[in-house]
């Protein structure tokens, strides 16, 4: 203890930096950093000395003063200071430093020590930089060709931590901060040196120390720098060969096979076979049932067949060439379709449900949907926190750097009503997209960079070193469970052909598949490496080569996948059963209890805004006069769904409250923060639970999470709000690729209501809608199951006019899929010159210039409700009711855009011989004019020529 004293006087004279800083009060140490927490971060060399000094006089006033790491480096000093005598020296942290008491001398011990452990974090959180991660062995990790200057690549490095050569055989202790020392507290400083690499130089690159938690940083020091702690039993090393067994002899036996078919084989990354069946037996271990999984085309039947179990046969099958595309839908290529599949897991002895989601060739566009089929099932089966159902989510490295719905996938992941508790993402850093160097596809010296946004861990491996992804694979599984965070495993692999097998990747990587072309099979090398440690004989290999040769050999072609968890609402050739509307009307009391719950607040002491207490005064008016808007028929169409058990989830940007104030369904007390009351769960005692959640800034990705959740179950009402109606442009992918073609491509039916809302009001292009009661009707009524769009226009939700009487949703009412005209025109319809036919909100401003036309005993106005499938029987009946008129076809939509193109042909159908005339605005390239002014106009026009009896009189069709 005297030597420490000594040391601290000698250090404390020399140092102006500790004149006046170490005082009579309290002050508590950051072991962030090398002074005390408060001032700006000083380098090592300023504040080294001065720091250890103050450190000290702090433990020695009260050891909870400094860090847990310092209060043992004092108290090992001090118990090795009272069995020493003399001018023996501190022996804890300062073993092998023999030095005599000199300020310079002591001085320079500590920070040789300082200096160690600043270089152990280094390669914490650089050495990833230098690892040998590919496996042809001409690019560096990343797109930097640098390497740090302060990892200990030569000898003269160690000059810049103020160490020489004759340091590396010296002792140095080790920080708490590590795991290289294992039951060792010191090391030489050449082991210090060499089981950081061996950690974080190998074929293994870490990049984690960006996360801002302690106890998961030194979760992922123990598992990379424990040493031997990458070992593998030989049973495991067995396994991991015969699984890459599989994986390689399924491309070799399709290449063979159909050498001239596109099927994106997984040639180069073969690995990626066992990676996932390492994850699934360790996900199954810690008790997960079931895992949905997403990913792009490449390795796609690798994965169908070798992980998710889909009989061969069935993939075959789908390369004869008299397959018939009716057989699967409209037909999509073999690489796109998916899978659902329950089995036995072999090394856990459980029950796991796979399921690997169809996705178009828009990669990624698939990760929203996966996360929200996962949320789905953790809902309906009570998972609260991932224990039992978790994603897996494949991309390619050009994909996961360059698509933004990856960001936004990411963005949902700890969002408390799109969280699935962790995804483990794999990419298959092929290290090129297409054609397209790596330095020319993104910024980021990773394709992973935007992982770090979330705070994942991010795991690079070789993919070229089977045991090294499996423990890769195996530690990422092992997060997942111990954080319910996400995970990024980084298999950095080759492509051994071109992007397609029909490609010549040599017109613009020459140099890459040189190289490609000399590289040895994984599974060779694998294999040699086995024989050589003896874990298999040479005899072994082969016959486990050869049965799964002799098992893909003999599968033939029996049938197709086909996937349908709507089992109710189809015939087996994939048609509705009905397409009848059966009664979706309430009995009244019903009706009245949901709007009095809607006009209410169900909580006591619950303080709400003044402005909302007369919106609830509104409802409560409405109720009493047996009335609803658009706002309160919503509320009454959820509630009864509510009440039959069937499960409601409203999802988008400010949905809780609505764009235009309208909706409510969340209260927030005015005086407690957080406090808050969803009156729709207020309803019934045992009613299914109401879901409305904010969701973040983003379409592509929620609407695509919102597609997922819906495909979980038939009984249930998923909806997507657009903020606006022209917000959905940016997920027109989705809608395209998933929804517009969802039964036909991918053989799979979905639910989902889309809601647009904002209409043609004058400042923007969103679409229009209908009466209000249409919420009930159409929520309650469909049978079919095809996802449903409904337009919800501002200017409609207070419209006094756009009410609809409770008379007209009550017990024995139905949806009405044309609503024909009620008023004068109907009585004599042998007398009526016109019938305007339309849709959605330009009804009111056609029946409001009829009226002030009074026109009202010469014109008919006649509204579809429902557009596909096209009602030709109801239409007909009006047509030939109104049999001396001609006919009109109004929309507010320019000619090229709106209906008018849909319902032409259908209306010849119905009425061959006389046309139905366009009434709307003209063709343009903007949806709508942003000008108040100009939309008047245009509006005046067309409502002008609508009313103009002869219009059209002497014109040709």
């Amino acid at each position: 203890m005297s030597q420490l004293r000594s040391l601290a006087g000698a250090l404390r004279s020399s140092s102006q930096w500790m004149r006046g800083q170490v005082g009579s009060g309290r002050r508590v140490f950051d072991p962030r950093r090398n002074c005390s927490s408060g001032a700006a971060e000083p380098s090592l060399a300023a504040c080294s000395s001065s720091y250890v000094v103050e450190m000290y006089y702090a433990w020695l006033e009260d050891h909870k003063n400094v860090h847990e790491s310092w209060d043992a480096y004092f108290r090992n000093a001090q118990a090795s200071s009272s069995e020493e005598t003399g001018e023996k020296h501190l022996s804890a942290l300062l073993q092998g430093r023999a030095m005599s008491q000199t300020p310079a001398m002591s001085e320079k011990v500590v920070e040789d020590h300082l200096a160690v452990h600043t270089l152990i974090r280094a390669y914490q959180v650089r050495g990833h930089h230098v690892a040998r991660l590919d496996p042809l062995g001409i690019l560096t990790a990343d797109l930097d060709s640098f390497v740090p200057s302060d990892l200990i690549t030569s000898i003269d490095k160690l000059g810049s931590y103020g160490l020489e050569e004759s340091d590396l055989d010296k002792s140095f202790q080790l920080p708490l901060t590590t795991f290289i020392g294992g039951n060792e507290s010191t090391l030489p400083l050449r082991e210090i040196i060499h089981r950081l690499e061996t950690s974080y130089c190998g074929h293994t690159g870490v990049e984690f120390m960006f996360i801002n938690n302690m106890e998961q940083c030194q979760w992922i020091r123990q598992k990379f720098e424990t040493p031997g702690i990458m070992m593998f039993s030989d049973r495991e090393k067995r396994t991991l060969l015969a699984r890459l067994v599989r994986s390689t002899r399924f491309e070799d036996f399709l290449a063979r096979k159909w050498s001239s078919e596109k099927r994106f084989g997984l040639e180069g990354c073969e690995v990626l076979i066992p990676a996932l069946k390492m994850i699934i037996d360790k996900s199954s271990e810690a008790g997960i049932e079931s895992v949905i999984m997403g990913m792009p085309h490449r390795g796609r039947l690798n994965v169908l067949a070798n992980v998710v179990r889909k009989d061969l046969d069935q993939i075959f099958c789908q390369f004869d060439p008299k397959l018939e595309a009716a057989d699967e839908g409209s037909g999509d290529v073999k690489y796109h379709l998916g899978m659902y599949h329950e089995r036995i897991n072999r090394e856990t002895d459980k029950n796991i449900t796979l399921s690997l989601m169809a996705n178009p060739s828009h990669l990624e566009a698939v990760d929203p949907v996966v996360q929200g089929k996962t949320k789905a099932e953790q809902f309906y089966g009570g998972d609260t926190e991932g224990r039992r159902v978790m994603s897996i989510l494949m991309h390619g490295d050009a994909a996961f750097a360059g698509q933004g719905v990856v960001y936004e996938t990411f963005h949902l992941s700890e969002l408390p009503s799109y969280t699935t508790h962790g995804t483990i993402h794999v990419v298959v850093n092929n290290q090129i997209g297409f054609t397209t160097d790596p330095r020319m596809a993104r910024s980021s010296p990773y394709p992973t960079d935007v992982a770090r946004v979330v705070n994942a861990p991010i795991f690079h491996v070789n993919a070229d070193d089977p045991e090294a992804v499996m423990y890769v694979c195996k530690v990422a599984a092992e997060w997942r469970n111990t954080f319910n965070k996400d995970v990024v495993i980084d298999l950095v692999c080759y492509r051994r052909f071109g992007h397609n097998e029909m490609d010549e990747p040599m017109f613009t990587q020459p140099l890459m598949y040189k190289q490609i072309r000399k590289q040895e099979h994984v599974l060779k090398k694998y294999a040699d490496k086995l024989i050589s440690e003896g874990v298999v004989t040479l005899q072994e290999f082969e016959v486990c080569v050869s049965l799964y040769g002799n098992l893909i050999t003999v599968s033939l072609c029996k049938h197709l996948f086909h996937s349908c968890c709507f089992p109710d609402f189809f015939k087996l050739d994939g048609e509705p059963k009905s397409m009848s509307c059966p009664s979706t009307g309430l009995n009244e009391e019903v009706l009245r209890h949901i709007g009095e719950v809607a006009s209410s607040v169900p909580l006591k002491d619950f303080a709400i805004h003044s402005g909302l207490s007369r919106i609830l005064r509104g409802r409560a008016d409405m109720v009493a006069k047996r009335t609803v808007d658009w706002a309160l028929a919503e509320y009454v169409a959820f509630g009864s769904l509510l009440k039959d058990g069937i499960h409601v989830r409203l999802s988008g940007q400010d949905v809780e409250r609505g764009t235009f104030s309208h909706r409510h369904h969340v209260l927030h007390d005015q005086e407690v923060d957080k406090r808050f009351c969803i009156p729709m769960n207020h309803l019934w005692p045992n009613q299914a639970l109401y879901t409305v959640c904010n969701s973040s800034l983003s379409e592509y990705g929620v609407l695509g999470f919102e597609l997922g959740f819906a495909m979980a179950s038939p009984n249930a009402l998923v909806c997507w709000e657009a903020q606006f109606g022209d917000f959905q442009n940016t997920a027109q992918c989705i809608i395209d690729q998933f929804i517009s073609a969802g039964q036909a491509k991918w053989v799979r039916h979905n639910g989902i209501v889309l809601l647009l809302p904002h209409g043609m009001e004058g400042m923007g292009p969103e679409h229009s809608s209908a009466r209000p009661e249409r919420f009930l009707q159409m929520s309650k009524d469909d049978p079919d199951r095809y996802p449903l769009i409904i337009f919800t226009p501002k200017s409609l939700l207070r419209l006094p006019e756009a009410r609809s009487s409770f008379d007209e949703m009550i017990t024995g009412t139905k949806f009405l899929r044309i609503i024909p005209d009620g008023g004068p025109a109907s009585n004599h319809p042998e007398k009526v010159k016109r019938v305007i036919f339309c849709t959605g909100k330009v009804y009111y401003e056609l029946a409001k210039e009829r009226k002030q036309l009074k026109l009202e005993e010469d014109v008919a106005i006649v509204r579809l409700e429902q557009i596909s499938p096209f009602p030709f029987d109801l239409i007909k009946a009006e047509v030939e009711k109104y049999s001396n008129a001609e006919l009109i076809w109004c929309q507010e939509e320019h000619k090229n855009m709106g209906y008018y193109d849909y319902i032409r042909p259908h209306f010849l159908t119905v009425r061959s011989k006389n046309p139905i005339w366009y009434v709307g605005r003209d063709p343009a390239a903007a949806p709508a004019t942003g000008n108040k002014f100009t939309h008047l106009a245009e509006l005046k026009r067309f409502l002008d020529t609508a009313f103009n009896l002869e219009a059209f009189k002497g014109r040709s069709y």
